[in-house]
């Protein structure tokens, strides 16, 4: 029932919204495709060479080089 001054209701069945977003990013990840960032690990033997070479400096460059390139993306 409507009053006066309101528009009538919408006869038949509302739209139907439908998000192809999601879904594309959920078949692309599966599927190995573009889109699925992986963590980066740090390496033991590259942190033994920084070790050996630059006395243990480098090894602190290393790692917040790849604890930032995690960050960056969101990892």
């Amino acid at each position: 029932m409507t009053t006066p001054g309101q528009p009538p209701a919408p006869a038949g069945q509302p739209p139907i919204i439908i998000n192809n977003n999601v879904t594309a990013s959920a078949a692309a990840s599966a599927v190995g495709g573009y889109g699925t960032a992986r963590r980066r690990r740090q390496s033991f033997g590259i942190h033994c060479v920084l070790l050996l070479l630059t006395c243990g400096i480098g090894n602190v460059f290393y790692a917040v080089h790849v604890s930032r390139w995690n960050r960056d993306r969101g990892l």
